[in-house]
């Protein structure tokens, strides 16, 4: 059974980050999407993330935002940029981008219903 009760996160901006590795540098893009998350949870409006990825090298990582405008400053952010541009030069044979509005969300948790 789902709880319909209203979430911390909703209303409130998913980034949906889908991917497919290279096989180059896999530690150094380790360290690198580590430093990116660590810096995403230090800027306003940044509210969670999470990530997975297979053994094939497809990933998913959406992050949640409270609005637009931080979404845009995270994009642009120095580092951020930086971290950019090492993907799309060789971690990354491609990735697709979506930015979505989450306006309600369930949720279950099975160790609640015991």
């Amino acid at each position: 059974m789902s709880d319909s009760s209203p979430s911390h996160l909703s209303p409130c901006y998913a980034v949906i980050f889908s991917s497919q590795r290279t096989d180059v540098d896999a530690a150094g893009y380790a360290a690198m999407a580590g430093e990116m998350e660590r810096l995403a949870r230090l800027q306003p409006g940044f509210l969670d993330i999470e990530s997975a990825r297979g053994a094939d090298g497809f990933g998913i990582t959406i992050s949640y935002w409270d609005s637009e405008e931080a979404i845009r400053n995270w994009g642009r952010h120095v580092e951020h940029l930086v971290a950019q541009s090492l993907g799309r030069e060789k971690w990354y044979a491609a990735y697709h981008l979506r930015v979505a509005k989450i306006e309600r969300e369930r949720h279950f948790d099975a160790s609640s219903t015991r």
